[in-house]
């Protein structure tokens, strides 16, 4: 398999810790937590992971800037922000919504590590990073465009190495559960499982796209990602798994089911959820063992992705109500 470039900046391995209380008041399986919420740079999460190749490729391409985009408590942006500072190199963060009268959450975070900001609209999201990229360039500031999420190939990777090092700390869960939506973290994970001999179950819980979009685009990514390792795997669509039954009102959009989930989380474990990804993920582990989706006495390891900045943003202050 082919070594990659890599910049090493994270905690790792992230540990794995058991969540009794919580699998006795669900009476479902046995079930684990992989802390990737706990990779160190600047508050963790899992794309930190993919900015240690990422940043790598950069710098061996002589990149001065980075550039990437997404949504005001994008926790991509703040990660990306984060390494940027830690690396000494210009970020520019094109960032979607309209710009709040103050800072909070990831936001806050963003600006503490120095970034720049260009706002758009969703919809103008991709063009508006194309221009951005070319002012960089012309403007000699030696840009490097990291992907929304992170999700190529490059990317990608980070998560196949990732499931070795689960097995490495002889962790063979019978199901993997995570929260997925730009199918980097999801690619990673099914080509490593293939690649390092993991033979459970790799369930994504969409955060926002519909099954079927997501479940092809993980199994091209996954496919790419081992050609750029240099292995020559392919991946169907339908081998890939995917719930999209809970996405609710759509991304960013906090409902019942995640505040119940992120309080469950939080009172049963001390362990804190965000409100887009990870609360989403974890409302839809519940309802699946409310209904009887895993058999008694599985092992079922939640992939903690990250993301607690997100539960200071003003814009998810309802979580406290009632409290």
């Amino acid at each position: 398999m082919r070594t990659l470039p890599r910049i090493k900046f994270l905690h790792l391995p992230t540990p794995v810790e058991a969540l009794p209380r919580l699998s006795a008041v669900l009476s479902g399986p046995n079930l684990l937590v992989k802390r990737d919420d706990l990779t160190g740079l600047g508050m963790g999460g899992n794309k930190t992971r993919k900015l240690e190749y990422l940043l790598a490729e950069a710098q061996a391409n002589g990149a001065r800037t980075i550039l990437t985009t997404g949504a005001i408590q994008s926790n991509h942006c703040r990660q990306t922000a984060a390494a940027c500072a830690r690396l000494g190199l210009a970020c520019t963060l094109v960032l979607s919504g309209e710009k709040p009268a103050s800072a909070s959450g990831n936001l806050l975070l963003d600006q503490l590590f120095n970034a720049r900001f260009v706002w758009t609209s969703r919809e103008q999201r991709d063009e508006t990073l194309k221009q951005a990229f070319q002012q960089a360039w012309e403007a000699g500031q030696r840009p490097y465009l990291v992907p929304y999420g992170g999700s190529n190939t490059t990317g990608a990777s980070a998560y196949v190495f990732a499931i070795k090092e689960l097995l490495d700390q002889e962790i063979r869960p019978d199901w993997i559960v995570f929260a997925s939506s730009s199918a980097g973290t999801q690619a990673g994970l099914v080509a490593g499982a293939k690649l390092f001999g993991y033979s459970g179950k790799v369930l994504g819980i969409s955060v926002d796209e519909p099954e079927l979009q997501l479940k092809a685009h993980v199994a091209e990514l996954a496919t790419a990602t081992a050609d750029f390792l240099g292995e020559k795997l392919a991946f169907d669509p339908q081998e890939i798994m995917v719930s999209s039954d809970y996405v609710g009102a759509g991304y960013g959009v906090m409902a019942q089911p995640e505040i119940n989930a992120i309080r469950m989380f939080a009172r049963y474990e001390g362990l804190l959820l965000d409100p887009v990804y990870t609360g989403r993920a974890a409302a839809g582990l519940i309802d699946l063992i409310g209904k009887g989706f895993f058999k008694p006495g599985e092992m079922v390891l939640f992939w903690h992705t990250g993301g607690t900045p997100a539960l200071f943003s003003d814009k998810y202050a309802k979580l406290a109500e009632g409290l």
